[in-house]
């Protein structure tokens, strides 16, 4: 026998949403926590790609967590659940007094939701930033590019380069002017000292003039100590300025040079791969020097050929010469 059909006001009754503790957070920690987009004040590592944005991201992973986990350990995660437990078993309070209580307890476990590497949106094609949480950015790329230069073993195929941020500000000139000034005191305040150079890039972004801020920048640094030096060639230190829409992102790494601009896919390039590539540059330097110098030959015969005075000289002898052989 067919049940009996519902009222339409029943079929149209529904139940009020009830409030489940721990659901929220739960829907929330599966993101990863915190902000999902490049902000002043994050630390990590950007990196930028051939086109392939969700390949770089995975190869990130892959190799921070390779290196990191020889520099720091593994990564420990803690139960998310366990400050929420005691929400459950309280049944006197009311739905409004429970979610305020989540909500205090997913502020003060902030970073037992964050991983050590978390990627957030650049705002720029072909750049990929990783978050990082308690690790030192300049550190771990130094020793990730010391061995990678160090056994010549290509780990990657769509990072190019991989820096460094230890630190983000807004991305205007007082805003950076007022945050280096402390940021560079680890590098550069006395007693430190070392030369340096600066390095400047920016994408999405047209009010920052180039000029303007690696000047300020190098004022600051050189009021910090006196005897830090501006070195283009081979510098101890390169303060890296990588500006996206409004965000400006610093580091100071070393080795700058050595690690072939922190370029990945360089810096596992051997010697003999090197020597070859000078040689393939002097050689065509040379050529163009040899035709150079045949060009300015040619052109110093054509001028001697068309010389007036030599002209006149010639025509003058071959009148004398006719004179001469008439009077004969």
């Amino acid at each position: 026998m067919a049940a009996p059909e519902l009222p339409a006001a029943a079929r149209k009754r529904r139940h009020k949403a009830q409030y489940v503790p721990g659901q929220g957070a739960a829907k929330r920690a599966r993101g990863g926590g915190g902000a999902r987009q490049l902000e002043p004040g994050m630390s990590g590592l950007l990196i930028t790609c051939n086109m392939n944005t969700r390949k770089c991201v995975a190869e990130a992973y892959s190799l921070l967590g390779e290196y990191a986990e020889q520099l720091y350990g593994p990564e420990q995660f803690k139960d998310q659940d366990d400050g929420l437990l005691g929400s459950e078993e309280e049944d006197d309070d009311d739905a409004e007094a429970a979610l305020k209580k989540e909500v205090d307890q997913i502020r003060t476990s902030t970073e037992q939701k964050q991983r050590r590497f978390q990627s957030v949106e650049s705002g720029a094609n072909n750049v990929v930033f990783i978050r990082t949480l308690g690790v030192e950015p300049e550190k771990l790329v130094h020793h990730i590019l010391q061995d990678m230069h160090t056994t010549k073993k290509k780990k990657t195929r769509v990072i190019l380069r991989m820096l460094p941020i230890s630190g983000t500000c807004k991305a205007f000139l007082e805003d950076m002017k007022k945050y280096t000034e402390t940021f560079f005191e680890p590098w550069f305040k006395i007693p430190n000292k070392g030369t340096f150079q600066i390095v400047y890039k920016a994408r999405n972004n047209s009010h920052m003039s180039r000029e303007e801020v690696i000047k300020e920048l190098a004022g600051i640094v050189g009021k910090l100590n006196s005897e830090n030096k501006v070195d283009l060639n081979n510098p101890e230190y390169t303060i890296v300025v990588e500006i996206i829409k409004n965000v400006c992102c610093l580091s100071v790494v070393k080795d700058y040079v050595l690690f072939r601009k922190y370029n990945l896919q360089e810096v596992v390039k051997s010697n003999k791969e090197d020597g070859t590539q000078q040689d393939r540059t002097s050689a065509s330097q040379e050529k163009n020097s040899k035709e150079g110098n045949e060009v300015e030959n040619r052109k110093e015969l054509n001028t001697q050929e068309l010389n007036p005075e030599d002209i006149n000289q010639g025509e003058a002898e071959s009148k004398l010469s006719k004179s001469s052989n008439q009077q004969k």
